[in-house]
């Protein structure tokens, strides 16, 4: 897991966002956990339209069907044109753009928290209003 330490990092962030990494430091279409004050987000690097590292998306790690922060080992597709990932727990499927579930397998609807994310000359940010 990174953790994020705004005050060593080399990088200043805009207002109201954090560094959380570098671009290079994500695979694509392979999750890695954050964690930021006591939060831990799930960065994910998609596939670009030549093939590339494309748009990076952040959501809880928190899964809320089994209370497991598990969402950044979970499994990168897609349903018709939304970017999903599927929990390794139980295997609801989320939409990486919005949180919401896809797929609840039989449970009532829960989401994941996401938050907006920008890359910056190759450092990726989260807009964080949370503590630091």
């Amino acid at each position: 897991m990174t953790l994020v330490d705004p005050q060593t990092a080399e990088y200043t962030a805009p207002d109201g966002w954090v560094r959380v990494c570098a671009l290079d430091d994500l695979e694509v279409e392979r999750g890695r956990a954050a964690l930021l004050g006591g939060t831990q987000i799930a960065l994910f690097l998609l596939h670009g339209p030549d093939g590339s590292g494309g748009r990076v998306h952040a959501v809880s790690n928190l899964d809320p069907y089994s209370h497991a922060h598990v969402i950044s080992r979970g499994i990168v597709g897609t349903r018709q044109d939304v970017p999903t990932v599927a929990s390794p727990m139980y295997k609801q499927v989320f939409d990486l753009r919005t949180g919401a579930c896809l797929d609840t397998q039989g449970k009532e609807p829960k989401s994941l928290h996401v938050w907006p994310v920008a890359v910056d000359d190759g450092h990726v940010l989260v807009r964080w209003e949370g503590e630091r």
